[in-house]
């Protein structure tokens, strides 16, 4: 069946336009800016088997949520961050200013568009506080219920879209951020150890960032602090 030009017009015009105002506007605006500058995208394969065992020994929040592997890459990021202070670093008018504390933005996913609340002094919070403070952070954004300046401040951004399947992704800096973390999936993959072939929970981080701001090596070291902090989950208990 074919459809002519005047035809397919017609449908077309059936369809509503989305205009790019308001928080659609807000978001285009900022990922072009993430996206001008010139950023570097890096992988790193993670087992996450000890940390799903490390968890289920792990106490509830005292607001109930239940610590998550979201928290634990929260609370592995803040740690490395602070190991990697370049990383965690705003770009502004050509000026790479190193921050002293890590606040973590993140990521929450809305039908109208991506919101990013703050987790104030992450370095200094456990995995169930993170958990926590994560929960009631997106259902406070997703009920539209935080004030302005809970989205404001956030020295690096951790976006975690496993929950939709996916094997990877490389998610746009948030200017004036130099970094930002993407988090995929969580599936039992066939490893090699010692020659021999097991099964592992596995999961890939992805990290961009802004080469003006730091190279590709000191950026190396920062995400293979994370994923080792990731693999060794007692190590999460610890201070930065």
């Amino acid at each position: 069946m074919s459809i002519t030009v005047a035809e397919a017009g017609v449908a077309n015009a059936s369809v509503p336009g989305i205009p790019l105002k308001g928080l659609r506007g807000a978001i285009a605006r900022n990922m072009t800016l993430g996206w001008q500058a010139p950023r570097v995208a890096m992988g790193v394969d993670v087992d996450v088997s000890a940390c799903q065992a490390w968890l289920r020994a792990q106490p509830v929040a005292q607001g109930g949520a239940k610590p998550t592997i979201t928290a634990c890459v929260l609370r592995a990021t803040a740690l490395a961050l602070a190991g990697h202070p370049r990383m965690n670093a705003l770009l502004k008018d050509n000026v790479i200013e190193c921050q002293s504390s890590v606040h973590l933005g993140l990521a929450v996913a809305l039908d109208e568009g991506l919101m990013v609340p703050v987790i104030r002094d992450a370095g200094t919070k456990p995995v169930a506080q993170l958990a926590q403070e994560t929960r009631e952070l997106a259902t406070g954004t997703r009920a539209g219920q935080l004030p302005p300046k809970a989205y404001q401040g956030a020295t690096f951004t951790v976006t975690n879209l496993g929950m939709t399947g996916i094997d990877w992704f490389t998610p746009v800096l948030n200017p004036p951020q130099v970094g930002i973390l993407g988090v995929s999936s969580v599936r039992e993959r066939a490893v090699v150890r010692d020659g021999q072939v097991c099964v592992a929970a596995m999961t890939t981080l992805t990290l961009v960032f802004d080469h003006r701001a730091i190279d590709g090596y000191p950026a190396a070291q920062f995400l293979r602090a994370v994923k080792t902090y990731l693999e060794a989950p007692d190590s999460l208990s610890g201070r930065p």
